[in-house]
């Protein structure tokens, strides 16, 4: 008869070298975590961090929008931007610049899982293959 923390296919008895870790009942889910805005690459004043995000969140985008207008759409001249400026509102300069942001922070993503992976890739080729 099997034991509890058993499992078996066909012929062959699995048993866990380790109990599993439960977790506790405050905390256990991933919504429910308390969020450190501490730790995060940008400044945030203590007590002022949720005024800060969202500067952060409307100021980012639309300076990167202003940007990209300047140097990729005027290319650099200061009469045509401000022609530019004049016509385009707040709304789509910052939707220009949001769209940039969330694209480099996509390509920032594939190439971490890219070089994370190959880190693995290269710790498994020194490890001999061992039946469990």
């Amino acid at each position: 008869m099997l034991e509890s923390h058993q499992v078996s296919f066909g012929s062959v008895k699995h048993s866990p070298k380790e109990k599993r870790i439960k977790s506790s009942g405050s905390g256990g889910k991933f919504a429910q975590q308390e969020v450190d805005l501490t730790e995060t690459p940008l400044y945030f004043a203590k007590g002022f961090e949720k005024i800060f995000l969202t500067i952060y969140f409307i100021l980012l985008p639309y300076i990167t929008g202003l940007f990209f207008l300047f140097f990729y759409v005027s290319n650099g001249k200061y009469e045509i931007f401000l022609s530019l400026n004049q016509d385009s509102s707040f709304i789509l300069t910052w939707a220009i610049g949001y769209e940039i942001l969330a694209t480099l922070i996509l390509l920032y993503l594939i190439k971490s899982a890219i070089s994370f992976s190959m880190e693995n890739h290269k710790k498994g080729k020194n490890k001999k293959f061992r039946i469990p």
